[in-house]
């Protein structure tokens, strides 16, 4: 899993008003006689998406059964120097040839051992394969032991063997330390294939292998790298060698190391080590950020019915990282949000990132999919993880509503596109990173295990885990594992959501004839069937009369059917796929009485009743229906909709802030959700906020900085007498909800004594609280006097061309467009356009 900022970065390119138009334009090539084509395939994308665009597990000529590492580094050029020693057998046929990957190396030396012999053979080395001419023929029954001495230099040609920036591999942060206030560090990133960027390997998710690796740094740092540390080990240099060992294969994209200040935080499960590694200032929360694992792991290893597979499991926190979090066995890597304290946590936990992660050390590592195409079989369990996390600890409404989110993403993404789940064409292995993958994927899970039921669901993945553990596996052996289990042929299931693109679109209309006492329902399957399938669907039915509930269990096979109930005097609702799990979109016209029924009737469903709240929050046709839906909603047992209910009487279309008045005020006061008590301050402040200064100003030091925040903004709002004192002593805050309110008074009060302010506040933050605060130092120079223009541009300037975080670097390209009319400015735009290769944001440098 490489866990990218999904829903971040779909709000940023909203604010943007601007859209991800497709891959990147690529060039066909055709590989030369010796070059094997599905190597050329993976790493040199074709055009022709029938004929040419095939992505199939890679041939396996030899099994990689052992690498060993040693290591060391040149932190000045951000380079590594390193001695492998592989340990590899001929797959089934004798090779005469190992071709590895090697991306930009200096080769220093390879030899073939055998037995007390040093062989130096003949290779190729084109800064991407090393092709070493064996001398002999290995067969499947032989070990062949090779050592290559090296240095990686991963910030190289990366556009010459196409990759990106965030495919170095490896990644030395502030490793001059030029940068204020950010620690010096190491990590790597080996998803998909860039793990061959810091040692040479055979890249490929359909390997797997046992590993050792001696780090070798200065004895102030901390080091972390996959299985058990063995030992530490003194050198006469002053450097210190730790040395880690894994017992276990694994693939070598799982492989990882990483190097910096870090305090270890000790925990455990059962007799297992689970340690949290966080820079020193944070360590101190580690413990509350991380506390769930040990609970999470037992929670997983009795559902999976398989005990966590491996010696030790550790999370690491690091700066910079290139996206959400990556699961290397063993020892998990996180974004630098996870920096968090006690009072970020009340309103925040990283529980949802936390267990996807952690769900991946079963999908993905323990059994590994065979190719990238196959990578919902990594990335669907650990998004359907979280979902499961979440209904054993926080119960079925934030699970279920989780579920919904879900789906909204993946149908957005839709709008886009529509790829098969399982997907053997496409341009670049990144490419099946998107919400098919994880979104789509997961939800599709969970209508799986809908319909063979709960126990037949997981004893088939545990049959599955079992089956394939430590090895490799395609869809159609997750299909074989349920087949074991039910005894059922599900090919229909898996080829309409695993092998087809798209979902179904149904319409449903309903014809009740008074005289005949008889309702007919009517439903169409309105997607595209000349590009996607008529689906098979088993669903239920809810049907209402005089308040009670019958529930009918249907089939959908037919582009169009219609179902026929008898003896029905009148009926209140019909509530289609009242199980709330299908993978697509209903059209189904309501009354506003009958959105209000499905909203009271459903208290158990989060689903149905939030889409009946949606459906007629702001039916201004039927204000009196609507308002005492809103009004119930603010006594709703779910946060989420007492949240926006709260929302709708701020816009205030119905005129609801009177009667709803003092019930806000007690919301405020006291709601058990920080963000329910901070949208009813967000309400006062709109309606009526000179009545409730007090209240405003009680709330100011709220335990839940969203709560303050909006107190923050509400108090200042009313321009108090004492406004400047209070944004005194909340200045050193670094909560974005507190900070950006007060940017927002020192842009408006014009007061440009704050740069320096501005500058220490854009260098604590990352991910989206920095994308929107560099919108706010723009605002802030805009007015600036000049003298200020030119240290605050080269600030931009800096984000622009060397932040790590692609939207960020977006985000001051288009801040510096502002300035345009500053001499110099037009000229850096244009060079900041010219030496961009992200082709993510290239598009919206205009």
């Amino acid at each position: 899993m490489k866990l990218f900022f999904r829903y971040i970065i779909i709000i940023i390119i909203g604010l943007n008003s601007c859209k991800v138009s497709g891959p990147p334009t690529v060039q066909e090539v055709t590989p030369g006689p010796e070059e094997n084509l599905a190597d050329s395939l993976i790493e040199q994308p074709f055009t022709d998406y029938e004929t040419v665009l095939y992505r199939g597990e890679q041939t396996r000529y030899f099994r990689l059964m052992h690498t060993k590492l040693e290591v060391s580094f040149d932190w000045a050029r951000q380079q590594l120097h390193g001695l492998a020693h592989l340990v590899l057998q001929p797959y089934f046929y004798e090779q005469t040839e190992l071709v590895l990957d090697a991306k930009d190396f200096d080769i220093h030396k390879i030899v073939i051992l055998k037995g007390d012999q040093q062989i130096q053979p003949k290779y190729d080395y084109d800064g991407r394969k090393i092709r070493v001419d064996l001398g002999e023929a290995y067969e499947r029954t032989q070990n062949l032991h090779i050592e290559i001495s090296y240095t990686a230099k991963p910030e190289e040609n990366l556009d010459s063997i196409g990759l990106d920036d965030d495919k170095k591999g490896l990644y030395f942060i502030n490793p001059t330390e030029e940068e204020k206030g950010k620690p010096r560090q190491l990590w790597t990133q080996g998803e998909t294939s860039t793990s061959s960027k810091w040692f040479p390997t055979i890249d490929s998710p359909n390997q797997k292998s046992t590993q050792e690796i001696f780090i070798t740094v200065d004895d102030e740092f901390t080091t972390l790298s996959n299985g058990k540390l063995v030992y530490s080990r003194t050198n006469a240099d002053g450097t210190r060698t730790d040395y880690w060992k894994m017992d276990q294969p694994h693939a070598p994209y799982l492989f990882m190391m990483a190097v910096g200040d870090f305090k270890v935080v000790e925990d455990q499960w059962n007799d297992m080590k689970v340690d949290y590694y966080l820079e020193p200032e944070f360590a101190k929360y580690g413990s509350e950020i991380f506390g769930h694992t040990p609970e999470m792991i037992e929670y997983f290893s009795q559902l999976f019915n398989y005990p966590f597979p491996w010696d030790k499991y550790s999370q690491i926190v690091v700066r910079d990282f290139v996206s959400g979090a990556m699961e290397n066995t063993t020892a998990s890597v996180f974004m630098e949000e996870l920096n968090v304290n006690t009072r970020e946590l009340i309103d925040y936990d990283w529980d949802d990132i936390i267990a996807h992660e952690l769900v991946h050390q079963w999908f993905g590592n323990l059994v590994t999919c065979e190719s990238w195409a196959n990578l919902p079989l990594n990335e669907s369990f650990a998004t359907y993880g979280e979902y499961l996390w979440k209904y054993h600890k926080y119960g079925k409404d934030e699970a279920d509503f989780h579920l919904l989110e879900e789906l909204q993403t993946y149908l957005s993404e839709a709008e886009e596109k529509k790829e098969k789940l399982i997907r053997f064409h496409y341009d670049h292995e990144d490419d099946m990173f998107d919400n098919h993958s994880y979104a789509k994927g997961g939800l599709i899970l969970h209508q799986l295990r809908n319909y063979v039921g709960d126990e037949a669901f997981f004893k088939s993945l545990s049959f599955y885990l079992k089956s394939h553990a430590f090895g490799k596996a395609e869809a159609h052996e997750l299909r074989l594992a349920f087949e074991h289990i039910t005894g059922e042929d599900l090919n229909w299931f898996f080829n309409q959501w695993f092998f087809e693109a798209g979902h179904p679109v149904l319409r449903i209309e309903e014809d009740f004839d008074s005289e005949a006492r008889k309702l007919k329902v009517k439903v169409w399957q309105e997607q595209d069937t000349d590009l996607y399938p008529v689906y098979k669907l088993p669903l239920t039915l809810d049907l209402w009369q005089q308040g009670e509930k019958a529930e009918f269990i249907i089939e959908i096979d037919k582009p169009y059917q219609e179902f026929d109930f008898e003896n029905i005097q009148s009926h209140d609702l019909v509530l289609f796929d009242s199980d709330q799990i299908l993978v697509g979109e209903i059209l189904h016209d309501k009354s506003p009485g009958q959105w209000k029924f499905q909203y009271e009737h459903y208290k158990d469903n989060v689903r149905a009743r939030y889409t009946a709240f949606t459906n007629i929050k702001y039916k201004s046709d039927e204000a009196d229906i609507s308002a005492e839906v809103v009004q119930a909603a603010l006594k709703d047992s779910f946060w989420v909709m007492r949240d926006d209910a709260l929302l709708v009487i701020e816009a205030d279309t119905m005129g609801l802030f009177t009667e709803a008045e003092e019930k806000i005020v007690t919301m405020a006061k006291e709601d058990s959700s920080p963000f329910v008590r901070a949208q009813a301050i967000a309400v006062l402040s709109t309606h009526a906020s000179l009545n409730y200064v007090e209240l405003f100003r009680a709330n100011l030091y709220d335990s839940s900085y969203t709560v303050a925040g909006n107190a923050l903004y509400a108090y200042l709002q009313t321009e108090p007498e004492d406004a400047l004192t209070i944004v005194q002593s909340l200045k050193d805050e670094n909560n974005f909800n507190i900070s950006s309110t007060i940017a927002d008074y020192y842009i408006s009060h014009e007061d440009f004594d704050q740069y320096a302010w501005f500058v220490d506040k854009l260098h604590k933050y990352s991910g989206s609280d920095l994308w929107y605060f560099i919108k706010l130092i723009g605002m802030y120079l805009f007015s600036a006097p000049e003298q200020m223009l030119e240290p605050g541009i080269e600030e931009l300037v800096l984000i622009a061309t060397q932040h790590s975080q692609y939207y960020n670097r977006l985000s001051a390209y288009q801040t510096l467009q502002y300035f345009i009319e500053v001499e110099g400015v037009a000229d850096i735009l244009a060079a900041i356009r010219q030496n961009e290769k992200d082709p993510l944001i290239l598009p919206f440098m205009r």
